[in-house]
């Protein structure tokens, strides 16, 4: 599906499920809102899916996986390398959203959109064998970002018909943190020293060269706050161009996306520019430590359910989600309703 074609097809939830969600959850023997975000998001999922009957049985994790040319700036604390360890990782079973992914019963699939190396096991997607390096030239061009936004939404398509109910949105790549600080403060058009973190362990004098060479960036290339694919093509990296198509292929097929911490977050609001209505198929699962993080929720409008003061990536909040989500599916449709059990019905007190 083209680009053009897919934002077409995102629409509204649907709210007759999301009534119909609402009125079982109001009708079961608890006190009225008591679960709290286990109701809201499944209120949410029933609108995306169209129907009250909630499907959470086949679940996945995509990992978009891609390396950035920036890393030659010295601004990560680990060589580019490590992108295709981890990934090999992802496929061996061995890394931390594997495991989760295995307890969770969530198949796991990782996908190379321009990784520097080649990994086998891994889905060969791959735009180009990294990005540029953005200090110097932009990132890609606009040609390389909408092939890597098609190529998310050719991933959600075949996700939707291989049946999936779920998607977490998961990503690994030595330097994203320092792509997804620009796109984010391009796209909030904030101070680029408020939208940049340590990343995956940056020391001081390490965190302001990384200020440094974004502000370098953006200055240099000067990307369009309005327009979204120019700033993900100047400043960002496949796997966020990736993950804002997997975002709005997904609302397209009207599957539940779960966002994991900034930089799928810093993704998601590429999308929401793209398109508005996307951010009604997208679920936040936790609060990430990153220090921008909270300002990505709120621009999106959005509230996470877990505060696990988690920064790995990887998909890894995304997935933690699944659990209480599936908890709250079982309450939803196992538990008594106050008529069954001869209780008067909670009504609302002003």
């Amino acid at each position: 599906m083209k680009f053009e074609e897919c934002l077409e097809q995102i629409q509204p939830l649907d709210e007759d499920a999301c009534l119909a969600c609402v009125r079982r959850w109001d009708s079961i023997a608890k006190p009225l809102k008591s679960l709290g975000k286990m109701e809201e998001n499944l209120i949410q999922i029933a609108g995306i899916q169209r129907t009250s009957q909630i499907r959470l049985n086949k679940k996945v994790l995509v990992i978009l996986c891609a390396d950035n040319g920036v890393v030659e700036e010295g601004v990560t604390q680990t060589g580019q390398e490590v992108t295709a360890v981890v990934a090999e990782n992802f496929h061996k079973g061995k890394s931390c959203a594997a495991i989760m992914c295995k307890d969770t019963k969530t198949d796991i699939y990782p996908v190379d959109i321009g990784m520097a190396v080649d990994v086998p096991g891994v889905a060969n997607r791959k735009i180009a064998y990294g990005t540029k390096n953005m200090a110097s030239e932009p990132a890609m061009t606009r040609t390389e970002a909408v092939q890597a936004i098609e190529t998310g939404i050719a991933i959600a398509e075949e996700l939707s018909s291989q049946g999936y109910d779920i998607i977490a949105a998961g990503e690994m790549g030595i330097g994203n943190t320092t792509s997804s600080s620009a796109v984010a403060s391009v796209l909030l058009q904030q101070p680029v020293e408020q939208m940049t973190g340590r990343g995956a362990g940056l020391s001081s004098e390490g965190l302001s060269k990384k200020i440094q060479v974004i502000q370098s960036a953006i200055d240099r290339h000067q990307p369009d706050e309005s327009d979204p694919i120019d700033v993900l093509a100047k400043v960002g990296g496949f796997d966020l161009a990736g993950l804002a198509g997997i975002y709005l292929g997904a609302a397209a097929m009207h599957i539940p996306v779960v966002l994991d911490g900034f930089i799928s977050g810093a993704a998601a609001l590429a999308a929401v520019r793209l398109c508005s209505q996307a951010k009604d198929y997208m679920l936040a699962s936790h609060a990430s430590k990153e220090p921008a993080a909270g300002m990505v929720l709120k621009a999106l409008d959005k509230s996470p359910s877990l505060r696990c003061d988690m920064c790995l990536g990887e998909g890894t909040g995304a997935v933690a989600l699944f659990p209480l989500l599936e908890l709250g599916l079982h309450i939803y449709e196992r538990m008594s309703t106050f008529s069954q059990i001869a209780i008067a019905d909670y009504v609302p007190l002003e």
